[in-house]
Order: structure tokens, then sequence, then C-alpha cells
């Protein structure tokens, strides 16, 4: 029997352009918060990077807490999209707090104003609109095959917005006249596209009622008790939930991975001689990346599932950024954008199928327990963006201070340069090879077939 849809084209496309939103803010701090701190407000590149570590600190605990709170949120507005639009507002405000630190303030001052407006931003509005925006993919449909069209076309808006905001802001930046009030002026025209396309996202799809969610699943019983927990037992379900640890493992270094490519501002800059490139490359992630998404859909429903194709994409990924390792001490940009390339396609599988997996990883659970935890179970999508990111940037500033970066500086010295070819070509190929290990192992879908046999029995 043909599996029951819930969403249409435009439902799709509208929950999707909620990643513009969510990408103005993680794409342009992580590509330009640290050069913006070290080159323009010039803040020591090792005490950023600190306080961006010491920040993290709070975000494990945020999450969890927005995730249960979302799980036990009932309005008109249904249980995510509530948090999902008014926490949008707070980001956009953090996001131009950042990129307003005043200069005539002391030094001691401005590292307090970026760490108290990074982290309420992290930590407080970013999590419960990430969190939401991600549960949403459980709370919209049953149906798994528009659980991986949502995913695909969700991130298509997300490395799309990536691409342009990385290939356009140097150029912006200039344009405007550059220094302190130039990237003042970029942040809040980004703030408020994120806050349209946000708004669009929410309205563009409707929850489903509890009864819609929990018809056809494993008994009313278990059903009952689906919401009847605190903030403890939800971590306890968490950590108890094996596929949910590789999961969240695999975030925090997918994004780890994006924060030391997006560091490559200080590759193209002091290696390759020239900034712009950074966008060059940002195409050659992105396009293809975005080309892998539109046929993932197509290829989980082919090969009955999504394990083996995450699998093999990331083997093929970490292949191609050898190439790129390769091809950078060879000199060779065309061949580093070839791999890069290569790298990107093999990656997209499991980026576009991310979403569905976490709701799989979530059926498992319930499946077990009978506790419907869908929105706590998403908290590792933002767990996973802010930890890696913020521990990507953090570990970029270490490396710089301890080679000897000068900020601003017209040649950096050979230390310098050395390290930014480990930060560049080395880290992402190993976060890559550890990525592709955990996924050797995560294969939520076949433990799922096995407990319903077992339920049916």
């Amino acid at each position: 029997m043909k599996e029951r849809t819930y969403l249409k084209w435009y439902n799709k496309v509208g929950y999707g352009s909620g990643d513009i939103a969510g990408n103005v803010v993680y794409a342009l701090l992580s590509a330009f918060v640290m050069i913006f701190l070290t080159d323009t407000v010039g803040l020591n590149a090792g005490i950023v990077g600190s306080l961006i570590a010491v920040s993290k600190l709070f975000d494990g605990i945020s999450d969890i807490f927005f995730g249960s709170m979302i799980d036990k949120t009932h309005s008109k507005m249904g249980k995510a999209r509530p948090w999902m639009f008014y926490g949008y507002f707070g980001c956009a405000l953090c996001l131009v707090a950042i990129f307003v630190i005043p200069t005539g303030i002391g030094e001691f001052a401005q590292y307090a104003w970026f760490f108290i407006a990074y982290t309420l931003l992290n930590a407080g509005f970013y999590t419960a609109n990430n969190i939401a925006y991600s549960a949403l993919t459980a709370l919209v449909t049953k149906n798994n095959h528009e659980r991986v069209q949502m995913g695909s076309i969700r991130f298509m808006f997300a490395f799309g917005t990536s691409m342009l905001i990385q290939t356009i802001t140097v150029g912006c930046v200039a344009y405007f006249g550059g220094g302190a009030s130039a990237w003042r002026t970029v942040a809040i025209i980004y703030a408020i596209v994120g806050i349209l396309s946000n708004s669009l996202s929410v309205w563009s799809v409707k929850e489903l009622s509890p009864e819609e969610l929990a018809e056809g699943e494993i008994g009313e019983k278990k059903q009952e008790s689906a919401e009847t927990y605190h903030l403890a037992e939800a971590f306890r379900l968490l950590i108890h939930n094996k596929y949910y640890l590789m999961i969240c493992a695999s975030y925090i270094l997918m994004q780890i991975y994006s924060a030391t490519l997006n560091m490559g501002i200080y590759f193209m800059t002091y290696v390759l001689k020239n900034a712009n490139l950074l966008g060059v490359f940002s195409w050659a992630i992105n396009i293809p990346m975005i080309v892998g998404l539109l046929f993932t859909p197509a290829l989980v429903a082919k090969w009955k599932g999504m394990y083996r194709l995450n699998l093999y994409g990331y083997l093929l990924g970490t292949v191609g950024r050898l190439g790129v390792v390769v091809a950078g001490y060879m000199g060779s940009v065309p061949l580093m954008l070839f791999g890069t390339a290569v790298a990107a396609i093999g990656m997209s599988p499991l980026q576009g199928d991310m979403n569905a997996l976490i709701a799989t990883c979530s059926e498992y659970t319930f499946l077990k327990t009978g506790k419907r935890v869908d929105g706590t179970m998403y908290s590792c999508t933002s767990l996973g963006t802010k930890l890696g990111g913020g521990i990507g940037t953090a570990i970029a500033g270490w490396l710089l201070a301890y080679s000897g970066y000068v900020g601003g500086a017209t040649e950096q010295s050979a230390s310098c340069i050395n390290m930014l070819h480990i930060m560049y070509l080395w880290l992402p190929m190993i976060f890559n090879l550890l990525i592709t290990g955990i996924l050797t192992r995560l294969n939520v879908e076949k433990a799922n077939e096995e407990l319903r046999r077992k339920t049916c029995c």
C-alpha cells in the first residue's frame, strides 16, 4: 500500500527556506567573525578562541532544555513553530550586537561584549530556533520520503545561502567603506533577511496533531506515556540511545569540518594570495553539494534506506579531501577545486537525509520505551551546529595564535603558513575519516525493523 503523503511542494520549499535564516547567522559567524575580531577590532585570536570554547559549556544544557520544552509545548501554533518564530528575533539582535562592538570601551570590555552576545545567541535564541526548525521534520509529516525531501530542500537553501555569503561578504564590506561600520551594516542586512525567511518558513507548514502522530504506532497505552517525563528523564532517554550518540558525534564533527573550511579566508589571503578565492572554493563546495542533494531522495528510495548511501558517500568524501591535501602541496588550485567538489558530492547524502535519520533515531527510542521525544532528539542538530562550529572556530583561533599570526599583516611567518596548511588541508580530511568510521555502525533503520518484528511477534 502506498504510504500516505502530507505535504505539497510549496510546503516543502517554504519549510526549506528557513535555512536561509539559520545560515545568515551561521555562515557569517563561522567564516568571518574571527577575521573581523582580529583584523578590524584588533582582538587576540587565541583569547577569542578561548572565549568561544568557554561559551560552548552552556550549549549542551540549553540544547536538552529547549528540546524538552518543545516536547512539552501545546499551543495553537503547535509544539515547535512558536519557538522557531519568536526565537529568531533574538538571533537577529545578537548577530548585530556581535558586529557592533564599541571601539572606545577598552579591550577587556570588548572581549566581554563579544562573549555575552555570542553566548546569548548560541546558548539561547539560536538553540530555541534551530531545534524547533529541525523538529518540524518529525511533526509535520510521518512519511519518511517526505522527510528526506524536506532535508534535501532545506540543505539546498543552507548551502546556497552559505555560498552566497562567502562569495559576497568581502565585497559588501568593501562596498560599504570597510572597517567596523561596514561590518555593522552587513550584519543588519543579513539579520533582516533572516527574519523574513524564518517567518516565511514558520507559516509554510502546519504541525500534525498528537493523535495524527500517534496513529498507527505501537499502541495507545504507550502513547499515553509519551510525554510524562522530566528533563532528567529526557537526558536519560538520549544517552541510552546509542544511535543518538553516534548522530551527535557525526554532526559535531561535520560542523567542526565546516568551521575549519570556513577559516579558509586566512589560507586564501596568506597562502594563495587572493582572498576572493574563498568565494570560488565556496562554489566548488556548495554547487556539487546542492546537486547531490537534488538526487538524495531518489537514491535513498533506490537503495532502500540511508545506511549504505551515507557510508559510501563519506568514503568518497574522504578520498576527495585527500586529493585536496595532495593538490594543496602541489600548489594546484584547479586540482584543489576538483578534489573539493568530489568531497562535496560524497558528503551530500548525509546532509540531505540527516533530519530523516534523526526522526528514525527518535522512532528507535519510541519503539523501545514508548516515549515520544522528537524535540529533545533534535537537540543534536543544534548541539552539533553550535558545539562543532564553536569548537572549530576556537581551534582555529588557538592554532593561529600558537603559530604567531599577526592580524592585518601583509605577510605571515613560515610557522603560520605551515599551520594554515594543517588547518585547511589536513584537519578536514581527518574529520571526514572519523565520520566515516562512525557511519559504519549507524544502521538505525535495521535496528528499528528488528524492534518492530519483535513487537509484532
